[in-house]
């Protein structure tokens, strides 16, 4: 039984989960979560024990210096609340970390003690993988989740993937096992510019979230950096005409595939999208506001201010060593604080038996 101390009741919370590691591509679905942290301070109320669930030789402890005082940030997964206000107030419960080496169904049944001591409806993981798709074009989202009658009144996608998965496929299914409504949302990333920050397949990830929730996002400058690293892979790509060549390809082969899909429901979307950005004025942020991750206007930030050029593309036939692209839908800024002294963890019984899913 996980009992917490000092964590106000929510309201019709949802818990909005993303990893770092092999579900993470170009860290574009843990970057969200952090924009969410960041954007909506976020407080944090917990943290799993590090020593149950990470590889210190994969995962190292960081080092650093408070006031002189040396100090150890362990890597862990980290919960915090946002209290969203407005018209209709909801709260979020944002899950960050990054995924275990170790007791994975032991992590999962941790993490949903959590979410059903704080009444969570609904669970969304955010994930990106390495696709065949040009850097050109809006980032392609897509939305599944393993419950039938979810699929049918959220208008997602029935997952049917069978292959190797990484821990948001685990936590998907172990949500659903205990009768939590779960949903993944997808990024693909394009694989020959894979190396983070992606703040493009960011700002997909974000839009879709606002979609499926209702909600508004404070976006910040994520839009400018979307265009910003848009136009310079542009410009490291022309470079090359190999990688030219090669994103050309790839753009006819996505034109070619969507033209049948430029249907009234997507525009429909884009529209109720602008309709919430302008009606629902954020402090500080006037209404409007809202881009796009396609980025048909070339815009590059001042050099000055610091921000480096995208890593150079790679050539298509060189593919980043290590890397494992999954086929479809199946994946610190600061020292983040600690969790609240006030927290109280008791263990008891798994939500997620341990005869679940055993190896045949």
């Amino acid at each position: 039984m996980i009992e917490l101390e000092g964590v106000p009741e929510l309201v019709d919370p949802v818990m909005v989960a993303a990893f770092e590691g092999w579900n993470d591509a170009g860290d574009a679905a843990s970057t969200a979560v952090g924009h969410l942290d960041r954007e909506w301070k976020g407080e944090v109320f917990a943290a799993l024990d590090a020593e149950d669930y990470y590889d210190f030789q994969v995962n190292r402890p960081t080092v650093w210096l408070d006031g002189g005082v040396r100090k150890i940030t362990w890597p862990t997964t980290r919960l915090s609340v946002v209290r969203i206000g407005g018209e209709k107030p909801r709260d979020l419960v944002l899950v960050r970390g990054i995924e275990p080496s170790m007791r994975w169904r032991s992590f999962c049944n941790e993490i949903l003690g959590f979410a059903h001591e704080l009444g969570v409806e609904m669970v969304v993981i955010l994930g990106a993988l390495l696709g065949d798709t040009p850097h050109t074009r809006p980032v392609p989202v897509s939305g599944v989740t393993s419950d039938p009658d979810l699929a049918r009144t959220m208008d997602l996608e029935e997952t049917k993937y069978e292959g190797p998965t990484g821990i948001v496929g685990i936590l998907q299914e172990a949500c659903t096992h205990a009768g939590v409504p779960a949903v993944s949302l997808w990024a693909a990333v394009p694989h020959y510019v894979s190396q983070p920050p992606n703040p493009k397949a960011t700002l997909a990830l974000l839009n879709r979230l606002e979609d499926l929730l209702g909600l508004r996002i404070p976006l910040g400058e994520l839009p400018e950096d979307a265009r910003a690293w848009q136009l310079g892979v542009d410009q490291l790509a022309a470079e090359d005409s190999e990688v030219a060549e090669y994103v050309q390809t790839l753009e006819e082969a996505r034109d070619t595939a969507e033209l049948p899909e430029a249907s009234g429901e997507a525009i429909a979307r884009e529209f109720e999208r602008y309709l919430r950005r302008r009606d629902v004025g954020g402090p500080g942020q006037p209404p409007g506001g809202h881009a796009t991750e396609g980025g048909d206007v070339p815009y590059l930030r001042d050099t000055s201010s610091g921000r480096t050029r995208p890593p150079k593309p790679q050539r298509p036939e060189a593919e980043r060593p290590g890397t494992p692209r999954p086929k479809d839908g199946d994946e610190p800024e600061d020292p983040p604080t600690g969790p609240d002294e006030n927290l109280t963890v008791q263990r008891g019984e798994p939500l997620w038996p341990e005869t679940y899913c055993t190896a045949t």
